[in-house]
């Protein structure tokens, strides 16, 4: 069995696979001053609801954003499962050609994401992370890796516009029935996601001009299945894009075969 950590800005994901199927997926808060300690009880606790033992772990991979958790997350694999994890980085192998004019500054978030989104839907796809960035990612039709552009991620659009406007209140992050809204509440709603929509729908057509008309278009993240619902330039959406990228990548540099 392998277990795959996505270490991102807002949540710890969890997965653990039997094989090339997942059977088990948990997230956790990401506390910045998070110690192995602290994920060590956290995943005990997930273990333990799921009937696992931590000696059924073979083997570990690690994706993170947030460097100072990445070697509490290696001592935890480390000490808790006995065994020595992959941190997916440079000189790992990603079975992906890049192609991008700094590879080093890619981030490894947004790379899994296109692995995992060619393993599991082919290319040329478009993939579209809804995280507290919003990335879109493009894989060509050779299964190539060839960029994308990063903005703000709708809780970062929302937040900015309550912190530089006083009078302007907090709101939950839900479509409005209307785009045209008579308070202020529903107004900032719908300025935030029927905006962002255009932002999706715009992104998404100047992509396919470049890429084709046919490039699948697969989002993920925390609000990927709210945004998607309202717009057809989403096709589908999968949460597991993160994790089954880490798990092809383990396969590849840890020998493991896969089936065909």
């Amino acid at each position: 069995m392998l277990l795959a950590i996505d270490i991102g800005n807002t949540n710890l994901t969890f997965g653990v696979f039997d094989g090339e199927r997942q059977v088990h997926q948990w997230r956790a808060a990401t506390k910045r001053a998070g110690t192995a300690d602290d994920y060590t009880v956290t995943l005990s606790w997930f273990f333990h609801s799921a009937g696992l033992g931590s000696e059924q772990i073979d083997g570990c991979v690690i994706s993170s954003v947030v460097p100072p958790l990445t070697a509490e997350c290696v001592r935890m694999a480390r000490e808790y499962l006995n065994t020595a994890p992959l941190v997916v980085g440079p000189g790992v192998r990603t079975g992906m050609r890049i192609v991008y004019d700094n590879p080093a500054q890619l981030g490894t978030d947004r790379l899994i994401d296109a692995v995992g989104a060619r393993e599991q839907f082919g290319a040329p796809v478009i993939v579209i992370d809804f995280g507290t960035a919003t990335t879109f990612n493009v894989v060509d039709g050779d299964g190539n890796y060839r960029g994308g552009a990063i903005a703000p991620g709708i809780g970062i659009a929302a937040d900015a516009l309550v912190t530089a406007a006083a009078q302007l209140p907090r709101v939950h992050l839900a479509f409005p029935p209307r785009v045209t809204a008579t308070n202020t509440v529903e107004a900032m709603q719908s300025g935030v996601l029927y905006g962002y929509l255009g932002l999706v729908e715009g992104m998404v057509g100047r992509l396919r001009a470049e890429w084709g008309a046919e490039t699948s278009v697969v989002a993920t993240g925390g609000l990927a299945r709210v945004v998607a619902e309202y717009t057809a330039a989403i096709d589908v959406v999968d949460q597991n894009l993160m994790l089954e990228g880490l798990r092809v990548i383990w396969a590849l540099n840890c020998g493991v075969k896969r089936n065909t």
